[in-house]
C-alpha cells in the first residue's frame, strides 16, 4: 500500500511538472532578449535576464497594458459581484421553497449553462445595439452578469441543499423573518461556497475574449485580453513582448486566487465531503 501511494505521488508530480513546462517556456521567453531564443527557450547559453519586455508591454504605444488592466478591472469587479448577489439568493430560493414552475425554471437554468457563447452572439449584439450599449462597459457587464447567474445559481442551489434546514426552522419558530434567516444564519455558512464561485467567476470574466470582442471596439476602452493580439507586428512577431504581456495578464487572477484561497479550498473540499 505504501509503495502504491509513493507511485501515485511520483506520477502526480510528473504530471504537474509537465503541466508547468508551457508556463516555464512563456516565462523564459519574457525575461530573455530575442537573440537568445533563436535556438529555443530551453537553451541556456547565453543566459541574460531583463525586464525590458514587461516595460514595453506595460507602456505599449498602441495597446498599453496598463490601461487595459484598468479597463478589465472596471468590468470584472461588477461582473463578479452582481451575479454572486443575485444567484446566491436565487439558489437559496430554489433549494428551500416550493413554487409553480420550479422544475421548469431549473431545467431552463441547466439549458442556459450549456449554451455556447457563439450561438447567441448575433442576437446579443442586435439586442445591445438597439439598447445603445455597444462599445460600453455597462453592456459587457450585463452580458457577463447574465452569463454568470445560471451557473452560480446552480452551484449555490446544490450547496444550499447540503445544509441542514433544522437551524433555519428553529429561527423561524423564534420569530425570525426570511431575510433575517438568510443574512444572519445561512449567509455566514455559505462564505466558502461564495469564495469558490467568486474565484471562478472572476477568472472567467477576466480571461474572456469573445464577449469583449463583440461589444468593445474603441481603442481606449479595450480590455487587457484584447490588447495582447494588437502587440503583434505586421511583419514581425516579438514573442518576448507577447509572453511578458501574457504573464502580466495572468498575475491578477492568480493574486485573487491566493487572496480567496482559504474560502475556495473550504468550499470545494467541504462540499465534496458532504
Amino acid at each position: 500500500m505504501k509503495n502504491r501511494m509513493i507511485l501515485v505521488y511520483i506520477i502526480t508530480w510528473l504530471v504537474g511538472l509537465l503541466w508547468l513546462i508551457p508556463f516555464l517556456g512563456v516565462f523564459m521567453t519574457a525575461i530573455r532578449p530575442l537573440d537568445e531564443l533563436l535556438n529555443g527557450w530551453w537553451s541556456l547559453k547565453p543566459f541574460n535576464i531583463g525586464f525590458k519586455n514587461f516595460l514595453s508591454a506595460w507602456n505599449h504605444p498602441t495597446a498599453a497594458l496598463a490601461q487595459g488592466i484598468l479597463n478589465s478591472l472596471k468590468v470584472v469587479i461588477p461582473s463578479t459581484i452582481l451575479p454572486l448577489v443575485i444567484a446566491t439568493m436565487a439558489g437559496y430560493y430554489l433549494s428551500r421553497y416550493r413554487f409553480p414552475g420550479k422544475r421548469i425554471l431549473f431545467v431552463i437554468i441547466i439549458i442556459t449553462i450549456t449554451l455556447p457563447q457563439q450561438m447567441i452572439a448575433v442576437p446579443v449584439y442586435s439586442m445591445l445595439s438597439k439598447m445603445g450599449l455597444i462599445d460600453s462597459y455597462l453592456g459587457l457587464i450585463l452580458l457577463h452578469t447574465a452569463w454568470g447567474i445560471p451557473w452560480i445559481t446552480f452551484f449555490m442551489r446544490n450547496f444550499f441543499a447540503t445544509l441542514p434546514a433544522e437551524i433555519e426552522e428553529a429561527a423561524r419558530i423564534d420569530g425570525a423573518s426570511d431575510f433575517a434567516v438568510f443574512f444572519k444564519i445561512v449567509f455566514p455558512l455559505t462564505l466558502p461556497a461564495i469564495g469558490s464561485a467568486s474565484v471562478l467567476q472572476f477568472n472567467w470574466v477576466w480571461s474572456d475574449f469573445f464577449l469583449a470582442l463583440i461589444t468593445i471596439y474603441s481603442p481606449d476602452k479595450l480590455l487587457a485580453t484584447q490588447r495582447i493580439p494588437l502587440m503583434r507586428g505586421i511583419y514581425h512577431v516579438d514573442w518576448g513582448l507577447l509572453s511578458a504581456a501574457a504573464i502580466m495578464v495572468m498575475i491578477i487572477p492568480i493574486l485573487v486566487f491566493f487572496l480567496l484561497q482559504k474560502y475556495y479550498v473550504k468550499g470545494m473540499i467541504g462540499w465534496a465531503m458532504k
